[in-house]
C-alpha cells in the first residue's frame, strides 16, 4: 500500500511523538522510583543505627538471655515501624520482631542472604526482595554490630513506595495520553494544510505529463507553495517538447524538491516543539500542554533564522564567500556598527565606552565582513548583559604583524570551562536563556569563520569584575 505524502508527515510527526513521550515517560518513572527507594534507604540508615546503639549493649554481654533479645527487638521494631533482625556471624537468627517467640529458633539460617554476607565482609549490606518468613516485598540494610560477632538487620515494607509508583504511573499515562490526542489532532491539521496544495499541485502535473496543458493551477497564497504553482503554469505556456524544455523541466523538478523541503520545515518544528517541552518539564504539568501551539510559532521563527545562518556559513565554508583584502579602519568599522545597534543600545540603557588609539594601524580584509563580525560580539553583549550594563570596546596594536579589537560586557559572563566550546555550532552555554533572547547558536560560528578567513584568530576570556571580553586579531594592512 502506497501513503500519500500527507499520511506520511502525519504518521513521522505522531511516530517522533510517540517515541519522545515514551522515552520521557520512562524516564521519569525509573527517576521517582529511584527517589523513592533513595528516601527509604535514607529513613531506614537512621532507624537501623539508632536499633544498632540499643542493641549493642546486649550484644556484648554473651549471657544475654534469647527472650531479652527478642524482647529488645520486638520492641525497636515496633518504635521504628520496621522488621529487626540479629543474625549471628554464622548466619542462624538470633531474634525476629516479625516472628512470634517460639519460631524464632526454626528459622532458617541467613548466613547467604546478599545483605546478610555483603554485611559481614564490608561492614553494611541492602537488598530489595520479597520475604520467605513475612510473605512481603522488604527493602533491606544491614550493618555489622560492632560489640559483638552479629549483624543487625531492619526491613521495611515497599507497600507505600508501590501505591506512590502507581499513583505517579496513572497521573502520568493520563498527561501523556491527553497531549498525544492533542498532538493527533494538531499533527492532523498541520499534515493537510501542508499538503493540501501540493496534492492539488501533483494532480495537475500529471495532467502535464500526459500532454494536457488546458488546466492551470490556482495560486491561493503567495508563499513558496504559491511561487512553485505560478511557475508550473508558466512551464505550461512555454513547453515546447524539446531539449531546453526538458532541462527547464528538470530545474522545475529540483525546485519542487526544495520547496517541499522548505514546506516540511513547519511539522519538523512542531515536532521539535513538542519534543523539547516533554523533556524539558512538561511532562510534569499536564497545564503546560496548551501552551504548545505558542512553542511551535516560537520555535519556527527561530529555525528560520537558524537557516538562513546555516545557509551563510555553509557559503563560508565552501569557499563561496570571497573575502576582499583591502586596508580597514578600525574606527570605521566600530562607528558602523554602533550606528546599527544605537537602537538596542538605547533600548537596554546600556553605556559603551570606546578606546582607539589614533595610531592604530588599519586592518588588513573586507570590511563589510568586519563589521558582521562585530556585529554578531556587540549584538550578544547587550543581550547578555543586564540592563543600563557597560560594554567596553578597545583596540590594541600588538605588533607589526597584529592588531586586535576586543569587546568587553558587564554581563553573566561564560564559565571558563565553556570558553573553548562558544565557537562551536549550536553550543551554548545556558541552552533556556539562549532560546529566550533569540539565539540561534550559529553566530560565534560566523564570527570564527570569517575571522579566520581573513587569516585571523579570535577568542573569549573572562573580564574583570564580571562579564565576558572577546578579542578579534586580525593581520594589519602592508
Amino acid at each position: 500500500m502506497t501513503l500519500s505524502i500527507r499520511w506520511k508527515v502525519a504518521l513521522g510527526i505522531l511516530l517522533a511523538l510517540t517515541v519522545g513521550m515514551t522515552v520521557a515517560g520512562f524516564l521519569a518513572f525509573r527517576s521517582i522510583e529511584q527517589l523513592e527507594l533513595a528516601r527509604a534507604e535514607e529513613a531506614l540508615t537512621a532507624r537501623t543505627g539508632l536499633a544498632t546503639l540499643a542493641l549493642q549493649p546486649l550484644l556484648a554481654d554473651r549471657a544475654t538471655p534469647a527472650a531479652r533479645l527478642q524482647a529488645m527487638a520486638r520492641e525497636l521494631g515496633r518504635q521504628s515501624g520496621a522488621r529487626v533482625t540479629v543474625i549471628a556471624d554464622t548466619g542462624r537468627v538470633l531474634a525476629d520482631s516479625s516472628v512470634p517467640d517460639e519460631a524464632v529458633a526454626g528459622i532458617e539460617n541467613h548466613r547467604a542472604r546478599p545483605e546478610i554476607a555483603r554485611a559481614l565482609e564490608t561492614g553494611r549490606g541492602t537488598d530489595i526482595r520479597h520475604s520467605e518468613t513475612t510473605g512481603q516485598r522488604l527493602f533491606y540494610l544491614a550493618v555489622r554490630a560492632e560489640s559483638g560477632p552479629a549483624v543487625i538487620r531492619l526491613a521495611l515494607p515497599l507497600t507505600l513506595l508501590e501505591q506512590r509508583a502507581q499513583e505517579f504511573q496513572r497521573a502520568l499515562t493520563l498527561a501523556f495520553g491527553s497531549a498525544f490526542v492533542i498532538a493527533v489532532l494538531v499533527g492532523i491539521l498541520i499534515a493537510r494544510s501542508l499538503t493540501r496544495p501540493l496534492l492539488d499541485m501533483a494532480g495537475v502535473a500529471r495532467q502535464f505529463g500526459q500532454g494536457t496543458f488546458g488546466q492551470r493551477i490556482q495560486a491561493t497564497s503567495r508563499d513558496e507553495v504559491g511561487q512553485l504553482a505560478e511557475t508550473l503554469n508558466q512551464m505550461a505556456d512555454r513547453v515546447d517538447r524539446d531539449f531546453a524544455a526538458l532541462r527547464r523541466l528538470e530545474t522545475v523538478r529540483k525546485d519542487f524538491v526544495a520547496n517541499v523541503s522548505h514546506e516540511l520545515r513547519t511539522p519538523l518544528t512542531s515536532i521539535k516543539g513538542y519534543v523539547e517541552a516533554l523533556l524539558d518539564g512538561a511532562k510534569d504539568h499536564p497545564e503546560e500542554a496548551a501552551r504548545f501551539l505558542e512553542i511551535i510559532l516560537k520555535q519556527s521563527d527561530r529555525l528560520n533564522l537558524i537557516l538562513e545562518d546555516l545557509l551563510q556559513l555553509s557559503q563560508i565554508e565552501s569557499g563561496r564567500v570571497q573575502f576582499k583584502r583591502e586596508a580597514v579602519a578600525l574606527r570605521s568599522v566600530v562607528e558602523r556598527t554602533l550606528a546599527s545597534l544605537k537602537p538596542q543600545l538605547e533600548r537596554k540603557g546600556h553605556t559603551v565606552t570606546l578606546t582607539l588609539p589614533a595610531d592604530l594601524p588599519p586592518a588588513a580584509g573586507d570590511e563589510d565582513r568586519l563589521v558582521q563580525v562585530l556585529t554578531n560580539l556587540l549584538d550578544n553583549a547587550i543581550k547578555y548583559t543586564p540592563d543600563r550594563g557597560t560594554i567596553r570596546i578597545e583596540g590594541h596594536h600588538v605588533d607589526e604583524v597584529w592588531v586586535e579589537l576586543s569587546v568587553a560586557d558587564t554581563g553573566i559572563g561564560i564559565p571558563e570551562t565553556d570558553r573553548p566550546r562558544v565557537f562551536e555550532r549550536f553550543y551554548r552555554v545556558d541552552k533556556a536563556r539562549s532560546r529566550e533572547l533569540g539565539g540561534t547558536g550559529l553566530g560565534l560560528a560566523i564570527v570564527k569563520h570569517i575571522v579566520e578567513g581573513h587569516g585571523g584568530q579570535v577568542w573569549v576570556e573572562g573580564n574583570v569584575p564580571s562579564g565576558s571580553r572577546f578579542v578579534v586579531r586580525m593581520p594589519t594592512a602592508r
